[in-house]
C-alpha cells in the first residue's frame, strides 16, 4: 500500500515544500531562504542532515521512492552515493542507497554549476521483524532528497510525540556531517542518540556565518536545548573582521534569546584546525591531487593580518569565551565549550583531518561521544541539578543533563 509523505511523518525539518514530484524537506523556513540567494546555502539547507521519516507499522517490507540531487565536481572522481539508515525501535538495522536522480556538477575552478536531470529511484528495506514497531528512515545528510511515495505491506501511522527533549543545534559543515559515513554517523546524530534527545540539526555546510535569518529561525523553533557552534566558516570565507564579529555574536544570541529566554544555550568554539589556528582565511582549495580523489585546503591569509582585525580560530575562541563570560552575568543558562575539548592537538595527531578542514567518520564518532559526555552527562556539576552557577561545560559542567540527574 502507498502512503503520501506528509509533514507529520517527518522530524528534523523546519519546512516541507511541495514539488512537482512530492515533497522536499528544508532545514530553514521559506522566509529565511528568501533572504539569501547564495547557492552554497541553498544546497546545504536542502540536504536533509538529521531529517528522518518516522512511523509506526507492522510492515515487514518498506520502500521509499525518492528523487535525489547528488553533488559532483569537475575533474574529481564520483562522490559516494548517499546512505539511508533504517532504525527499528531505535536500533540501526539496515542501510541502503538509491540510484537515478539529478546530478549537480560544480566546477570549483570557476564556481559555475549545472544540473543534469535523472529519474526517480527506490530505496528498499525488506525483511523487517514482524509485530508493531517504530521505524525511522534517516535521509542522506549529503544529498537533496525529494520524497515521492512510501510503500509498505501494512498500514502506517504517525508516531506520537516521544516526550524527549528537543536539541536544536547550529554549526558548519562539520555539524552538517562533512565526511561522516551515514546520516546517523554525523557527530550531532551520535550525540543526540547517546543523550536521548530529539535532534534538529541546522549544521549548514559553509554557511554558519551568524546570519540573522538563521538566528530568527532558531528563535522561532521550539527547543529544550540549544547550541551554536561558530567560527570556522567565518574564517574560511573571510566575511568579517573582529569589529563586526563581536556585535554579530551578541546580535545572534540576542535573537535566539527572544524566543528562548531561559533555555540552556551552549556556545561552542571551533574544533582544532591547524591551518587556521593562527592564520586568517580565506581557505583555498588545492587541486593538485584532485584527479586522484584528494582535495585539500590551505590558508591563504597572512598571520600579520590579525593586527588589522582579520579572524583566526584562536582569535574567535578567545572572543567567544569573553562574550559568554560577559553575558553569563545576566544569563544563568548560558554556557561555553572550547571546541578543542571535542577535537584537539592529540586527536589531530591520531586522526588528522584528511583535507585539512573536515573530520572523517572515526572523528565524527569521537566528537559525538565527547559532546554527549560533556553536555548530556550527569553528576555534581550538572547545570540542571546544581543550585550554584554551573561551570563551563569544558570544565566539568553538563549543561544539557536531565533535571534531577
Amino acid at each position: 500500500m502507498s502512503t503520501p509523505v506528509t509533514a507529520d511523518l517527518l522530524r528534523g525539518a523546519l519546512d516541507v515544500e511541495s514539488t512537482g514530484h512530492g515533497v522536499l524537506p528544508h532545514r530553514l523556513p521559506a522566509r529565511a531562504r528568501a533572504q539569501c540567494a547564495d547557492r552554497q546555502l541553498a544546497v546545504a539547507e536542502a540536504q536533509p542532515s538529521g531529517v528522518r521519516l518516522v512511523f509506526r507499522t507492522r510492515a515487514t517490507a518498506v520502500e521509499l521512492d525518492t528523487l535525489r540531487t547528488k553533488m559532483a565536481y569537475v575533474g574529481a572522481p564520483p562522490r559516494p552515493d548517499g546512505v539511508y539508515d533504517l532504525l527499528v525501535d531505535g536500533r540501526l538495522t539496515g542501510q541502503a542507497g538509491v540510484t537515478g536522480g539529478n546530478v549537480l556538477t560544480v566546477d570549483m575552478t570557476t564556481g559555475s554549476a549545472e544540473t543534469r536531470s535523472g529519474p526517480v529511484g527506490t530505496v528498499r528495506f525488506p525483511g523487517l521483524p514482524g509485530g508493531v514497531k517504530d521505524v525511522e528512515i534517516w535521509l542522506p545528510h549529503n544529498e537533496m532528497t525529494e520524497l515521492i511515495t512510501l510503500r509498505t505491506d501494512a498500514p502506517v501511522e504517525a508516531l506520537p510525540d516521544p516526550g524527549r527533549r528537543v536539541w536544536l543545534h547550529h554549526g558548519s559543515s562539520i555539524s552538517h556531517g562533512s565526511d561522516a559515513a551515514s546520516p546517523t554517523g554525523t557527530w550531532p546524530a551520535l550525540a543526540a542518540s547517546l543523550g536521548g534527545v530529539e535532534l534538529i540539526n541546522l549544521g549548514l555546510s559553509g554557511s554558519a556565518l551568524l546570519d540573522a535569518f538563521t538566528a530568527r529561525a532558531m528563535r522561532d523553533t521550539p527547543a529544550d536545548l540549544i547550541s551554536v557552534k561558530a567560527g570556522i566558516n567565518l574564517v574560511n570565507t573571510d566575511v568579517m573582521r573582529l569589529r563586526a564579529f563581536t556585535p554579530a555574536v551578541h546580535g545572534f544570541l540576542d535573537t535566539v534569546r527572544e524566543g528562548h529566554p531561559t533555555t540552556p544555550l551552549l556556545v561552542v568554539s571551533p574544533v582544532l584546525c591547524p591551518i587556521h589556528e593562527d592564520t586568517p582565511g580565506p581557505s583555498t582549495p588545492d587541486f593538485s591531487e584532485l584527479s586522484e580523489g584528494r582535495l585539500r585546503f590551505r590558508a591563504a591569509g597572512d598571520p600579520a593580518e590579525r593586527a588589522a582585525g582579520k579572524l583566526t580560530l584562536g582569535v574567535i575562541r578567545g572572543e567567544l569565551a569573553r562574550i559568554v563570560e560577559q553575558r553569563a552575568a545576566d544569563d544563568a543558562n548560558l554556557y561555553f565549550l572550547d571546541g578543542r575539548e571535542l577535537y584537539g592537538e592529540a586527536d589531530f595527531a591520531e586522526l588528522p583531518l584528511p583535507d585539512q578542514l573536515h573530520p572523517d567518520a572515526a572523528t565524527h564518532r569521537r566528537i559525538g561521544e565527547r559532546f554527549a559526555a560533556l553536555t548530556f552527562g550527569s553528576g555534581e556539576h550538572s547545570a540542571w541539578g546544581s543550585q550554584e552557577r554551573p561551570r563551563p561545560a569544558a570544565a566539568g559542567g553538563a549543561p544539557f543533563a536531565a533535571r534531577g540527574a
